[in-house]
């Protein structure tokens, strides 16, 4: 069976070749701006037990940097949900690529900020970069002693970022000027949830930030599927023990389980942090809202399509998108907390990180990609959220821009 991983990469390369004939962008942006990067076993972890869930050492794909960024890196680490039961986990690694490095790619594709293709991603194209496999199933949280005997699984998530950035460090980013903490969906909230960390580990470096991308997941107290979204953030704390990962500002005031929220978490954060999320986030609607008991496959057709929907179905989604903003923290005037915050029916929004395209989505007349590099190097705050329609945009199918 073909690699899960690699299938993602190709099925994103063919919606940009799709979104090239539809937007009428240049054609070196969308089939031609990725390129293979191979990967890179961390056998080192192994003996400090910072292992994926079956126990081989974690991994990650390093694309060094060159030229004026030889000194600047950029860690990315992949998103895949999470596992909070020991069904699911066993699955994870027997089922997909998402809980063993065994079963990873050997060669992976970079793309979006990961591109070193200079007119896409004129910011970050020479830098260090590097993506981190996701093999754990906790944002990276997990740090429990024992191994479940008759599963061999290891819940070592929070050893696994540890180990990964050490090893970088070795590499070189211990001499970092520049650096940039990122990743998608679980690995967005594995940002948030290490970004303070990550900059402990730098403290040399002249510029550290980071950007969650989709990784904003709300705890949304007054919409259906309430119990449905605590118990399973309650369950991944207490299977992988990620309570000792988790920041105390916000587990001394809480159930661990509900320190997996950003809202509870965000204001506490020291370093500068960028979000990058849709108010109607895709996975969060489809997943974390429960629909009216018996209206299962209603709810379902209705996610998948929107037009699909009823009067009542979209007033829930937008419903949401209202929530959504509310949970956004006060960011003020200050210049170390940016936002963009747009209106697509989409989660993750990595693949369309670009300046090229003049017809991605933009707010304030700003690409994802412009709005990132002014706000980290400090060119212009960028704090942007946008405003809540009745029905959320289609931007996959018609990335038209909007201010």
């Amino acid at each position: 069976m073909e690699n899960l991983r690699s299938a993602r990469w190709i099925h994103i390369s063919l919606v940009c070749v799709f979104l090239v004939l539809k937007t009428k962008c240049l054609e070196d942006v969308c089939p031609n701006d990725h390129y293979p990067v191979s990967i890179t076993f961390v056998e080192s972890a192994v003996s400090k037990g910072a292992v994926c869930l079956d126990g081989s050492p974690p991994a990650y794909y390093f694309d060094k940097g060159f030229s004026g960024g030889i000194s600047n890196w950029l860690i990315y680490f992949e998103g895949g949900g999470w596992c909070q039961n020991v069904r699911a986990c066993y699955d994870r690694v027997h089922k997909s690529n998402l809980g063993s490095s065994i079963n990873m790619t050997k060669n992976l594709y970079f793309q979006g900020m990961l591109s070193k293709t200079q007119i896409s991603n004129p910011d970050f194209f020479s830098w260090n970069k590097v993506y981190v496999g996701y093999c754990d199933g906790s944002s990276f949280t997990g740090d429990v002693e024992a191994i479940d005997p008759a599963t061999n699984l290891h819940y070592r998530g929070g050893r696994v970022f540890s180990a990964v950035i050490e090893d970088l460090l070795q590499k070189g980013m211990i001499n970092a000027t520049n650096a940039i903490l990122t990743g998608t969906s679980a690995g967005g909230l594995a940002t948030i949830l290490h970004c303070d960390g990550f900059r402990a580990m730098v403290p040399n470096a002249k510029r550290v930030k980071c950007i969650s991308d989709a990784g904003y997941f709300i705890h949304s107290k007054h919409l259906p599927g309430l119990k449905k979204r605590e118990d399973r953030f309650a369950e991944v704390v207490s299977l992988h023990g990620s309570d000792k990962f988790l920041p105390s500002s916000c587990t001394s005031k809480r159930n661990p389980g509900l320190c997996l929220f950003p809202e509870y978490l965000v204001n506490n954060i020291q370093t500068p942090l960028f979000l990058v999320n849709s108010l109607f986030d895709q996975w969060q609607i489809k997943e974390n809202l429960d629909p009216r008991p018996g209206d299962e496959l209603g709810w379902k057709n209705c996610t998948n399509d929107l037009n699909l929907c009823s009067s009542s179905q979209l007033e829930t989604i937008k419903d949401f998108g209202m929530d959504f903003v509310e949970s956004l923290p006060e960011l003020g005037n200050t210049l170390s907390r940016g936002m963009f915050i747009n209106s697509c029916y989409s989660h993750g929004q990595n693949s369309i990180f670009t300046r090229k395209c003049s017809r991605f989505p933009t707010l304030s007349n700003k690409t994802i990609a412009e709005a990132i590099g002014d706000w980290y190097f400090e060119r212009s705050p960028f704090q942007v959220i946008d405003t809540v329609p009745d029905v959320p945009r289609n931007c996959t199918d018609n990335y038209t821009r909007w201010n």
